[in-house]
């Protein structure tokens, strides 16, 4: 990568600083990223968010302060030097733009297009307290990743000196790559295992191309590989190979990033009928095996979808459902709009391409025809309630308040549960009541020596830039 100074340039940007007030930069006014239109999106698998021009790029990036005591980096789990990179995005070098944010972060066009960084770094924005909009850094980070990608000429790979060691990755997910990067570049000889036949996790399987596109994805696992990364896949740690056949190879650290792919159902009666499956299924096959695209791996589709649930992968499987062909489909959650955990934009884009929130509303039965196939549901009608241990208030039924909505597939989008196979290969381990394992906070480091791990075998299921910080804290750790 580029070399930069003393990573704040203090001079230059001082300069900067000075040559627009805080008070005309509070006055200019948030940028707004073309989208493309909700009824010709749904209708094609194309990223919805089409990024900034540069000229958007530069009157975005003067929005920043460059705070002498930067908050958004606290938000940040990677702890990128965001007014760092966004002052040089404002100087028009863009490629030390992409090097600041390289220094911390392995994946800066994904965690551009599907990290909260309303709810992370832009949520720590001084802008929010002067009552403005904050910056928009998410944009920012997608554009100058989208910039050096289209300029590759621009990227140096950094001087790296090995060490004659190596480590281990299972799971080839957000967490596990960046704890690949990470240790690449300190010398390491890094081996990612992966189960499936194609590297990226959860990026791959579980996030639709109209908010990620595979083609991102691949190139910044193309820029690990560059770096030394090694990937193997069809490898199912835990079964092709133990764990500790991998310390009998000379592997000193293993990191466990095998997510959680296991789906939760909410055991009410009719779970079991054809035509009602979990969004896990769902999107895989349609994601990672082509289902929707005329591949091998079949998918059933509907003309009237239930999706259960109302966080990111939940709106993911709705609007996927519309792009299958169906005719309608309803979001059903069972507290209100704004109790919903999925990302603004993401409900936003999903209500304007079609799909119908049910809201205050939650299954407690499916109904089947005479071959088995869900043809209608039962729905419970709620209030809320008191808040619960979340702050969130709690849903309360409607005594008697049972709707039956006529419907022909069901995704249950309600949560997932940590993939048990590496855990249970390693006699001794510490797992918690959740089945996760059990971790130091602070390394990662479990109670089996050499062994760490990050992401949602830790967290139970959490977002991408949270499983990247801890891949981050494990290869960093001391």
């Amino acid at each position: 990568m580029i070399e930069l100074n003393d990573g704040r340039d203090a001079q230059w940007r001082a300069e900067l600083r000075a040559a627009i007030k805080p008070k005309e930069r509070g006055a200019v006014e948030r940028v707004t990223m073309a989208m493309l239109d909700p009824q010709e999106r749904i209708r094609c698998n194309d990223e919805v968010n089409r990024g900034l021009t540069d000229e958007q790029a530069h009157s975005e990036a003067t929005r920043c302060l460059d705070c002498a005591n930067p908050q958004c980096v606290t938000g940040c789990p990677v702890a990128i030097d965001i007014p760092g990179f966004i002052k040089r995005v404002e100087a028009g070098d863009i490629a030390a733009a992409a090097a600041t944010i390289k220094r911390t972060s392995a994946l800066p066009a994904v965690c551009g297009r599907v990290c909260p960084q309303e709810k992370q770094c832009e949520s720590k924005c001084i802008h929010n307290r002067m009552g403005n909009k904050p910056v928009a850094i998410g944009y920012l980070e997608r554009y100058v990743a989208d910039w050096q990608r289209n300029h590759p000429e621009t990227e140096v790979a950094p001087a790296i000196v090995p060490n004659g060691r190596k480590v281990a990755v299972v799971g080839s997910g957000p967490a596990g790559l960046t704890y690949a990067g990470q240790m690449a570049q300190q010398g390491f000889k890094v081996t990612v295992f992966e189960a499936l036949h194609e590297v990226g996790g959860v990026l791959k399987y579980g996030i639709p191309e109209f908010r990620l596109p595979n083609a991102i994805v691949d190139h910044e696992i193309d820029g690990l590989r560059r770096l030394g990364v090694e990937f193997v896949t069809n490898c199912v740690v835990g079964k092709t190979i133990t764990v500790d056949e991998l310390k009998s190879e000379g592997y000193e650290q293993i990191f466990i990033g095998s997510g959680a792919g296991f789906p939760r159902f909410m055991n009410i009666p009719g779970e079991n009928l054809k035509g009602v499956m979990s969004s896990n299924e769902y999107l895989t096959r349609i994601n990672l095996m082509e289902a929707g695209r005329g591949g091998d791996t079949p998918v059933l589709t509907g003309h009237t979808v239930a999706v259960i649930g109302g966080g990111n992968t939940a709106m993911d499987s709705s609007r996927t459902a519309l792009r299958q062909g169906a005719e309608r489909v309803m979001l059903v959650y069972r507290r209100g709009r704004d109790e919903m955990p999925a990302r603004r934009e993401e409900i936003e884009h999903a209500i304007e391409e079609g799909v119908e929130l049910m809201t205050l509303h939650n299954p407690v039965e499916y109904l089947g025809d005479e071959s088995g196939r869900v043809k209608a549901m039962r729905v419970q009608r709620m209030e809320l309630g008191e808040p619960d241990a979340s702050g969130r208030r709690s849903p309360v039924p409607v005594e008697g308040a049972i709707d039956e909505v006529p419907v022909d597939l069901v995704i249950v989008a309600v949560g997932v549960s940590p993939n048990p196979l590496v855990p249970q290969s390693v006699p001794g381990l510490e797992m918690s009541r959740r089945g996760t394992i059990v971790v130091d906070e602070n390394t990662m480091q479990s109670n089996i020596d050499g062994l760490v791990a990050g992401g949602d075998i830790v967290r139970g299921g959490a977002t991408v830039i949270l499983a990247m910080g801890d891949g981050r804290r494990a290869a960093t750790a001391k």
